[in-house]
């Protein structure tokens, strides 16, 4: 990178800082810091949302999906526009109504299920919570270490993944929720603007044109049913119900001004990841490797991976200038991701795994939960330290969330009547099941992923519990009724 380019990129950073410190003394209290004080409104939430959910690790995800899948790999991210739709349709109207009904706000979605359960069901939760967000801020940060690979190879990729760790750590500790929201709308703009309008032109320009692309891409690649049934199963039941029990997405409704605000925030998300973000990432990636066919893109050296190519296409390909807007774009998708799972995992621990603290005054609290975060991005960054691929780290955080706390809330969505016993079992064996079977690397049948099994068995689990509690309620109640009815005959 030239020096121009350089300059825009530490022009780009010094921005998201401003903003953290701009924020930094404006908490009121823990509601202001973990979910902007509820009043945010929904044009801002939306672009939130898309840019927490889309991220760095979608964006250099989509690209090495793009690589080698086509357009088919399009696909991955309509799983994230019904996934939103849904949650807005069933979810949002359920929140509001448990909040209203719980008399005070939410800030952590652990605190919805002590509401619907009870305090032993939030625990568990949280700690579900914070180990997801907190390998989920790892792949973020591991996906911007990427980047860097390609782009700075001089500085090297554990260098700066310390160097862009503790930028997105200390704006986000610094300025909390509304920092988090007001960076993701900034972000967005600058990663759609600098892939759409920048890099896919730029790049379609220097590899020819039409007739200098086509040549190098196969049928397949340019086809929407190049995929297999196991990859929509496994996108589906990992991607769809994450937009029912990620903690990220439950602050935003929370930072939401009213029902309303919050559905149509998601809706607007939905659009803005399928088709938009969606066909972006994976032309990038389809045009990385035309890049790489026609020898622009070296196949040597750091080169080591699919999702590699994205970023050296970026570097081999585009002018001064324009070389540090869209690594800056991309940086903007790692830095939206992972301050908001760095909210996430930090709210889980100073609200639902720190007793007593709300006796505190609420500068003390604030500071808690500053310190608090700064400790659980310390802790992200050695974790990305130790990984090598952005989409499976993700894939797994997402996965064992999903396994441990989608079937409680589904639960809570359609059942009138709820079992604590129910809900611990689903979590501890749906989480359980799903992290021992990537762990031990067991080679599961047709090719399936690791969530699916672990969601069945919180399913089977939670169903055998909530049936059992069933029937030892009604017993209790005959039983009951029978030493009423006996009691009432003594009398007589």
């Amino acid at each position: 990178m030239t020096i121009i380019d350089i300059i825009i990129f530490a022009v780009y950073f010094f921005l998201m800082l401003g903003i953290g410190f701009y924020f930094s003394n404006k908490h009121q209290d823990e509601r202001d810091y973990f979910t902007g004080g509820g009043n945010m409104s929904s044009g801002h939430v939306g672009l939130s949302v898309v840019a927490t959910d889309v991220g760095g690790g979608f964006s250099i995800g989509l690209g090495g999906i793009g690589f080698t899948m086509g357009l088919s790999g399009s696909w991955l991210l309509f799983t994230g526009l019904i996934g939103a739709w849904v949650s807005a349709a069933l979810l949002i109207p359920r929140v509001f109504k448990w909040q209203k009904a719980n008399g005070r706000h939410f800030l952590t979605l652990p605190q919805v299920f002590g509401f619907l359960y009870n305090k032993k069901v939030a625990v568990v939760a949280a700690v579900i919570c914070i180990i997801g967000y907190t390998g989920f801020t790892s792949s973020q940060l591991l996906a911007g270490a990427k980047l860097t690979a390609a782009t700075f190879p001089e500085m090297g990729a554990g260098t700066m993944l310390w160097i862009m760790g503790a930028i997105a750590v200390i704006y986000t500790m610094l300025g909390g929720m509304k920092a988090v929201i007001y960076t993701d709308t900034v972000q967005w703009i600058v990663l759609l603007l600098g892939l759409m309008g920048v890099a896919i032109p730029l790049a379609w320009h220097k590899l020819g044109g039409y007739d200098g692309i086509a040549p190098y891409l196969t049928e397949e690649m340019l086809s929407l049913s190049n995929i297999s049934w196991q990859d929509i199963l496994n996108w589906s039941v990992t991607i769809i119900p994450i937009w029912f029990v990620g903690m990220t997405l439950y602050q935003r409704i929370f930072a939401c001004k009213n029902e309303k605000a919050a559905r149509r925030a998601w809706y607007f998300a939905g659009v803005l990841e399928w088709p938009f973000m969606a066909f972006t990432g994976v032309i990038l990636g389809m045009l990385a490797n035309v890049a790489v066919q026609k020898g622009v893109i070296p196949t040597t050296g750091p080169l080591m991976d699919n999702e590699m190519g994205l970023p050296l296409l970026i570097k081999n390909i585009l002018p001064v200038g324009f070389t540090g807007v869209v690594i800056a774009a991309y940086f903007s998708a790692v830095l939206s991701t992972a301050d908001s799972c760095l909210m996430a995992a930090s709210g889980s621990v100073v609200g639902d795994l720190i007793p007593g603290h709300r006796k505190s005054s609420n500068k003390m609290v604030v500071r808690l939960s500053q310190v608090v975060t700064l400790f659980v991005g310390v802790v992200a960054i050695l974790v990305a330290s130790t990984m090598e691929n952005v989409l499976s780290l993700m894939l797994y955080a997402y996965a064992f969330m999903v396994s441990g706390l989608f079937v409680p809330v589904l639960a809570a969505v359609f059942l009138k009547k709820l079992y604590s016993a129910a809900a611990i079992a689903s979590m501890t064996i749906g989480g359980g099941t799903t992290i021992a079977l990537i762990l031990f690397k067991v080679v599961l049948p047709f090719g399936l992923d690791a969530n699916i099994f672990g969601l069945s068995g919180a399913l089977l689990a939670y169903i055998a519990v909530h049936q059992y509690s069933q029937g030892k309620n009604r017993s209790e109640i005959r039983s009951r009724n029978t030493r009423r009815k006996k009691v009432a005959e003594d009398i007589i």
